[in-house]
């Protein structure tokens, strides 16, 4: 009996260890949260984490979190598009998160047909000094997009192009150096032109083995046959040394563009009849009426939005799989095809 008196006054003495966590202030919690949400490498690490406890779920809501999430954080694919994954986005908008309005504002125009909703959003992002948002609208205001062929607007188009290279966005730099040569919204200047595409491979280039030396996967340079790697493996390459027998790792393609294609590669978001995706692969855009993009002048099999998706694509694939070009290899006694200048660039326009 005295055994079990003093066996019932042990466990009445034992204390629970106090739980750290609830220990921490509120500003701390959501200092983590907002590094988290900026960092997170896909939606799930930063969604995994919130869902843990009502604490972290409330505070992963604060305003200061939503506001910092980075494009991974939001890069939702297509396959898990939900209503909730919409108003997580909205949220973030209303936070004044600016990569939310760019990715919202994409989702909305191309996929969710809500034109005006989603120019405003990207418009938003734009004023905020957002590249890719700039770049974006450029492309909308070359095409016409949303609006009627005869509704193109060159000259806002190249204005928006030029701030957005200003700003460092590499497709628009490239763009930039392909409408100088061309004297697509603004005077033809061949020169400048040829420069800016110069600096346009540069700084992809340098970009490319920024990323490669953070990842710290393979080595630099893996030499290539004509059509890849002697390791058999395929990525979406630097253009810039593919000439010169190198594959180099692309740069990253971003997430609301891989939304755009995979909501049209899986038939999620269906095309009218007779519009077409721009062919090459880190795009995604849709045709918004017939005929709106360009066609390679060659095969004519290929469709771009813009004239840097085309110069893109030609030198990561495409060069070695149009077929007039391919035929006019192989023809007896033709030797080489030697392509000069700006002929890969070369568009014919159906508008």
């Amino acid at each position: 009996m005295a055994l079990r008196k003093k066996q019932k006054t042990c466990v009445e003495t034992v204390t629970e260890k106090p739980d750290l966590f609830d220990g921490l202030p509120d500003d701390l919690v959501v200092f983590v949260l907002t590094k988290l949400s900026a960092s997170a490498s896909r939606p799930s690490d930063f969604i995994n984490t919130i869902v843990t406890c009502k604490r972290l779920n409330s505070l992963g809501k604060h305003p200061l979190v939503l506001s910092k999430a980075g494009s991974k954080a939001l890069g939702v694919k297509a396959n898990r598009w939900s209503d909730s994954a919409h108003r997580f986005l909205v949220r973030c908008v209303a936070a004044g998160n600016i990569e939310a309005c760019y990715t919202l504002g994409m989702i909305r125009f191309y996929c969710l047909q809500n034109r005006a909703s989603g120019m405003s959003l990207m418009a938003k992002a734009a004023v905020k000094s957002h590249p890719s948002a700039l770049y974006s609208l450029s492309v909308i205001q070359f095409n016409g997009s949303g609006v009627a062929k005869n509704q193109k607007n060159l000259s806002s188009g190249f204005t928006l192009c030029a701030r957005a290279a200003f700003l460092g966005h590499v497709d628009a730099i490239r763009e930039l150096g392909h409408c100088l040569l061309d004297g697509y919204g603004v005077v033809q200047d061949i020169p400048k032109g040829r420069q800016i595409l110069i600096e346009a491979n540069a700084r992809e280039f340098m970009l490319t083995l920024s990323a490669m030396m953070k990842r710290q996967q393979q080595p630099m340079f893996h030499h290539c046959d004509q059509f890849g790697c002697f390791n058999g493996s395929v990525s979406l390459d630097c253009p810039l040394l593919s000439d010169f027998g190198y594959n180099v790792g692309g740069l990253e393609v971003h997430p609301v563009n891989t939304f755009l294609r995979e909501w049209f590669g899986s038939g999620k978001g269906g095309l009218a009849n007779g519009l077409r995706n721009c062919s090459y692969f880190g795009c995604g855009r849709p045709e918004t009426r017939s005929h709106e993009f360009r066609r390679c002048s060659a095969c004519g099999l290929v469709n771009y939005c813009s004239r840097g998706c085309q110069a893109l694509d030609w030198r990561s694939k495409h060069k070695t799989e149009c077929m007039p070009i391919r035929r006019w290899e192989n023809q007896e006694g033709g030797g080489d095809v030697v392509i000069e200048g700006d002929h890969d660039l070369a568009v014919d326009g159906t508008d």
